[in-house]
């Protein structure tokens, strides 16, 4: 039976745990406001980015960009799985590796070779026991995102479809949806989709200068560079809010189970109570 003693100490314990996980759930409280007027901020810059490519893209039809033109095969298919660096959020980067393995798996099943680079720590882990001959780049995700880290990514992910070693190039990361809800999404990053309509023959209400295909040399890159950074955003907005769900969860657990473990110390101290006074009754009716 465990004694009076070692049920105080697991109060202490679980108290002083609760105490950590209040302080992380306010942090990642804190960290939550931050990022969602971050990809808020982000959205509609990104959206009207890939607009006007589209605008453009509609008066260059026969464009020649490498980023915009289709490989005739798919040989070769490069997955960027984005996740965070730290855990303590639940099932938010599980969700993310699952939605990249399928999209693995996918491309393996229709003979292509596959491979990876991620963007945080958690995935480099992940694929490093799974699937180590198939990592490539690795770009942590420990420091609040910046553009400059879209960019990196972004400029590896273009040279090496440009020069023809990949065919094409999937961005896996978590939509931030709302505080509670996170959802994996796979996307086509590279061919990018310049979002053209079918709309041939209707002038546009404005003139390009300079032309079309120096106006795509100069946004197609940074319209990708665009979605890489808007998808870490997205990821770094789900991350604080999973954590932040996950620690009121913790917070609330530790809650009930100091409940159950005070009335467990009070039932004990109550059965040794009772357990002194018949030994005293007993011992003054022997005398």
């Amino acid at each position: 039976m465990i004694s009076l003693k070692d049920i105080k100490r697991r109060i202490t314990s679980v108290r002083k745990t609760q105490q950590i996980t209040r302080a992380m759930r306010m942090v990642a409280g804190a960290k939550l406001r931050r990022a969602q007027a971050a990809i808020e901020a982000a959205r509609p810059y990104a959206d009207r980015m890939r607009a006007t490519l589209g605008e453009v893209a509609r008066a260059q039809r026969d464009s020649d960009h490498p980023l915009l033109v289709a490989h005739p095969e798919t040989r070769a298919v490069e997955v960027l799985v984005v996740t965070s660096d730290r855990g303590l959020c639940g099932a938010f980067n599980a969700n993310v590796i699952k939605q990249a393995q399928a999209v693995i798996r996918t491309r393996l099943s229709a003979g292509a070779q596959v491979a990876i680079t991620t963007a945080g720590k958690k995935a480099r882990e992940a694929f490093h026991r799974r699937m180590p001959e198939a990592l490539c780049e690795h770009y942590p995700q420990d420091s609040w995102v910046t553009f400059g880290q879209a960019t990196a990514i972004a400029g590896y992910l273009a040279r090496r479809y440009a020069s023809g070693e990949v065919d094409e190039v999937v961005l896996v990361y978590s939509e931030f949806v709302s505080a509670i809800t996170q959802t994996p999404r796979a996307v086509t990053l590279l061919p990018f989709s310049a979002g053209a309509d079918d709309s041939a023959g209707e002038a546009l209400p404005y003139e390009i200068e300079p032309d079309p295909a120096k106006l795509l040399a100069v946004l197609v890159p940074k319209a990708v560079e665009v979605e890489v950074f808007r998808a870490l955003l997205e990821n770094q907005s789900g991350e604080h809010a999973a954590r932040m769900a996950a620690m009121e969860a913790a917070t609330r657990n530790t809650e009930d189970l100091i409940g159950a473990l005070t009335l467990q110390y009070n039932r004990a101290r109550q059965a040794a109570i009772t357990k002194e006074l018949v030994e005293i009754v007993s011992g003054a009716e022997a005398l």
